[in-house]
């Protein structure tokens, strides 16, 4: 969204971007492992984690997380120091969300702001700045998302959690899940209207935004959050979510006019 009107968005940046958040994903995967090494030897689904199962030591993890942060640090540096500001700041994030399903009940909503700060260090990086009646409504809208799929996600250990006493949004919302979710729903695909109108799409966007809406309310309703094998579907579909949402922008963004041009070409 943040690609010139009418044009492909920048593959260079598309790569380091993509690049970027894959590192800081897999620190903040690396990060977790670290702080709940305990946690996961107690739950089926995560006692043969590498950390957890004792293939490797925390020592080694330590040194593998060092190479990926050093890696995006690399990518972050090539940035303007707006960015660079931005991107920094997210480590915080980063580094303690593995905690807050400790102390709080919405652990879900501190990931969703670590997962999706990317959004305003992509924008930043191609136009120098924020623009932020764009950027905050996709950047909530991002964060709904992430509450969506991470809950839905976070029921395949829901009773694992509270034998350990750890805390979820699925723990949380339990049986009321459905209504909890069409509400985070609801305001990520208001979201995304708001962010396309601010930024002038077009209508390959909105029928995207269209079908997203779908996508999400058919997870959400047919979802058996008592059977594990559904949770993980319903989360894994999510990345077909992604590519449609993705393919409307570029779309959308590709059938935008210049304003500045169509001026000139007036004049």
């Amino acid at each position: 969204m943040a690609a010139n009107p009418g044009s492909f968005p920048s593959f260079y940046y598309l790569g380091v971007c993509g690049l970027g958040a894959l590192l800081m994903r897999g620190a903040g995967c690396t990060i977790n492992d670290m702080w709940d090494k305990d946690f996961d030897k107690s739950v089926a689904r995560t006692r043969t984690r590498p950390i957890a199962s004792g293939q490797i030591s925390r020592f080694q993890a330590l040194v593998f997380l060092g190479a990926q942060l050093s890696a995006a640090l690399a990518i972050l540096s090539t940035f303007n120091i707006y960015s660079i500001i931005i991107g920094a700041s997210s480590m915080a994030l980063v580094v303690t969300y593995p905690l807050m399903k400790r102390i709080t009940f919405w652990p879900q909503a501190f990931l969703g702001l670590a997962m999706n700060w990317g959004i305003l260090v992509g924008w930043s990086a191609i136009q120098g700045s924020c623009d932020w009646s764009v950027v905050l409504p996709l950047f909530a809208s991002g964060i709904c998302w992430t509450i969506v799929y991470d809950t839905i996600y976070g029921h395949q250990d829901k009773s694992d959690d509270l034998t350990l006493g750890l805390k979820s949004t699925s723990i949380l919302m339990g049986d009321k899940t459905k209504y909890w979710l069409s509400g985070f729903g609801t305001t990520m695909i208001g979201n995304l209207l708001l962010a396309g109108y601010m930024c002038d799409q077009t209508l390959p966007y909105y029928l995207a935004v269209g079908l997203v809406a779908g996508h999400l309310s058919s997870q959400i309703w047919t979802l058996d959050i008592n059977d594990p094998d559904d949770c993980w579907k319903k989360f894994s579909s999510n990345k077909r979510l992604g590519l449609i949402l993705l393919a409307g922008i570029i779309a959308g963004t590709l059938g935008q006019v210049d304003k500045e041009e169509t001026k000139e070409k007036t004049q």
